[in-house]
């Protein structure tokens, strides 16, 4: 089949053409705007050369020219290499040299770094401003319509974070991500008066697809935080009456530990991914804000979104709910079958959402894609009525004298103190039980002028009584924050305990 993902911006710009797609503050495109310059993007790579299927990077925060590229890259027939902007030249000319991308398109604020890393690679550079690159497009015929490609092509090349290693491309075809994002919009029940928020960073999948692809696709609005900050984002949903907020866990607990008041009436759903989200976050949630909150599971690997607490299915708090429309999961025993209900083991993905493979690295995807099933390392559980619950990442798993502490079990425990924001919990070694078990906190405000050396002693009494022996941290440091990567998951990597 042959249908190119940014198809899903030239109907809604057919159907709603004077309706608003992105704002920013005050700066507002219009579905006729947006696909008018996204079609000047696409002249301009294709008088520069670019041929469908070349790789073109790009590197911008969360402002309606990012949106823009996106859309033109794809509507040349190209592929989208989404960058972080807090990479360094040299993460971004390993990008490059790996992905093979010999154009980079950047936002101004990031320009000094990308040049550095597109001379040591010879690729060519554009800059993205407010002021003469919009003038540009402005002054370009636009190309009409779009390159088809097949469902099958690459559209996007992700970059995993490389926690194990030096990062991978995940290549998502037109299929995947269309696939997806047109599930996310059924599943949020999205129409053409929804506004969402777009804090969510853009270069990331969760952004990418369950945020703009799939507002997008069904005619909404999305209003624009280019870097997360809890009072800022109050005042969007007030000013802009937000419908469905889209965030990872630690914003849904910087917007409930902010103290600056909000309107959130318009809020009807919220929707949260990334990492797991505390139970107590999210009762605490629905009953400031009066929204009902869907936690789901998804990685850059499956497009997202592959399960999900549902507006109108089971929903169960500490669960990542259902297989989404499409999707295929299953907890493996170990030995290649599915295990038993409640039973512990690696979640398994098949279907329509996952990649076509890493870029370039066939031994990496035969590892990671077995039989057509998606290896996650993740471990999971299955209960009785199909609930699946994430029982933690099979690599953050600590083997504590021989029994299995999951992380996750005891940061749920953590959060439910009432001096706790944030908590992470690290496996960290020990000469008698092999590895010990490790926590690292932050406190709410209310709280960070409390003694520390008492407040230790009150988690550990605390995690004691709630937790087998063998499960409650042993060592428990006390941080003003935690490390956080640019979506806000917690890197448990650059976590220290020396406070």
């Amino acid at each position: 089949m042959m249908t190119n993902l940014a198809s899903i911006l030239l109907d809604s710009a057919a159907e709603h053409a004077d309706a608003t797609a992105l704002k920013l503050d005050d700066a507002v495109l219009t579905y006729a705007a947006l696909e008018r310059l996204s079609g000047a993007v696409a002249a301009q790579l294709t008088a520069d050369g670019v041929q469908p299927g070349d790789r073109v990077a790009l590197i911008s925060p969360n402002v309606p020219q990012m949106p823009v590229v996106y859309y033109g890259i794809l509507r040349a027939g190209a592929v989208v290499v989404p960058l972080n902007p807090l990479l360094t030249a040299r993460e971004i000319e390993y990008h490059l040299t790996d992905s093979g991308a010999a154009r980079v398109w950047v936002w101004e604020g990031m320009a000094d770094a990308a040049r550095t890393a597109a001379d040591a690679t010879g690729a060519s550079i554009t800059v993205i401003d407010s002021g003469p690159f919009l003038q540009s497009l402005a002054r370009t015929d636009p190309t009409p319509g779009l390159v088809e490609r097949d469902d099958a092509e690459t559209a996007v090349i992700l970059y995993t974070s490389g926690t194990t290693g030096r990062p991978k491309g995940a290549e998502l075809t037109h299929a995947n991500l269309r696939g997806n994002a047109l599930m996310s919009a059924g599943l949020f029940a999205l129409g053409p008066g929804d506004v969402l928020f777009g804090g969510l960073p853009f270069f990331h999948v969760f952004g990418q697809t369950s945020a703009l692809n799939a507002a997008i696709a069904q005619g909404g609005a999305l209003t624009l935080l280019p870097r997360f900050d809890p009072a800022a984002a109050k005042r969007i949903i007030e000013r802009d009456r937000v419908t469905v907020f889209l965030g990872v866990p630690t914003m849904y607990i910087a917007l409930l530990r902010d103290p600056s008041p909000v309107d959130a009436s318009s809020l009807r759903v919220a929707v949260s991914g990334g990492a797991p989200l505390p139970v107590e976050v999210l009762h605490e949630f629905e009953r400031a804000y009066k929204a009902t909150l869907l936690e789901g599971y998804g990685l850059s690997e499956t497009s997202p979104a592959v399960a999900f607490n549902q507006l109108d299915g089971v929903r169960k708090p500490g669960s990542i709910g259902t297989p989404v429309p499409g999707a295929q999961l299953r907890v493996d025993d170990g030995d290649g079958g599915e295990a038993a209900d409640d039973a512990v083991g690696e979640l398994l993905v098949a279907g329509p959402y996952v990649m076509k493979g890493y870029w370039k690295n066939p031994d990496a995807t035969a590892a990671a894609i077995v039989d057509g099933w998606f290896h996650t390392g993740d471990l999971a559980r299955r209960d009785a009525e199909g609930v699946y619950v994430i029982v933690d990442r099979k690599k953050d798993m600590i083997l504590r004298g021989g029994y299995n502490v999951y992380p996750r079990e005891v940061e749920e425990v953590l959060y439910e103190h009432p001096a706790v924001a944030e908590a992470a919990v690290i496996g960290i070694p020990d000469d008698l039980n092999g590895q010990e078990v490790a926590a690292v906190v932050a406190l709410k405000a209310e709280h960070r002028d409390d003694d520390t050396e008492q407040l230790i002693a009150d988690l550990t009494a605390w995690t004691k009584e709630r937790l087998a022996a063998y499960k409650y941290p042993r060592r428990i440091a006390v941080v003003d924050a935690l490390p956080k990567g640019p979506t806000g998951k917690i890197l448990k990597r650059e976590i220290s305990l020396d406070g």
